[in-house]
């Protein structure tokens, strides 16, 4: 999506993913080797009863469903950072995800005409409607290319 299909209220509904045991346990040993997201034995008898996703793989997935459903062909260009992010439920193996991301704000930069700023929530929800994923980022456009708002 370009910048100037962005506007506040918004909600768009995109993609969906699904989770492996095995991409979880890869991505753990990579980057986040806790023993429960790594040994699906030892998982079974902690707290959580199972094998669950690390919370920055589940950010990881959110950015690809982001990049690939919104923002692939756009003047997307960068992100200053997240307001905030919380993992309400874990991500299990098997789990279906689906994206809904909801623009708070979209505006031109008051310093910067030519920088485009959207400020938005973005939620990862389960096959059963669990919300797992919730944050809020803000994203840069650049608009020198004779984007209009």
């Amino acid at each position: 999506m370009k910048f100037s299909e962005f506007y506040a209220g918004q909600q768009i509904e995109a993609g969906s993913y699904e989770v492996s045991e095995s991409e979880i346990i890869d991505f753990a040993c990579a980057y986040d080797p806790q023993w429960f997201h790594t040994d699906p034995s030892a998982a079974g008898q902690g707290r959580f009863g199972g094998l669950i996703a690390s919370g920055w793989q589940t950010c990881g997935i959110a950015m690809r469903l982001i990049v690939d459903n919104l923002l692939a062909g756009s003047e997307s260009f960068a992100s200053p950072g997240l307001d905030y992010v919380k993992w309400p439920a874990p991500v299990r193996p098997g789990d279906r995800l689906r994206l809904r991301a909801e623009v708070l704000e979209a505006r031109r930069s008051s310093k910067s005409p030519d920088l485009g700023i959207l400020h938005w929530r973005w939620q990862l929800f389960n096959q059963h409607d669990v919300e797992v994923l919730q944050l809020a980022a803000t994203s840069f456009f650049d608009l020198s290319q004779g984007q209009s708002t």
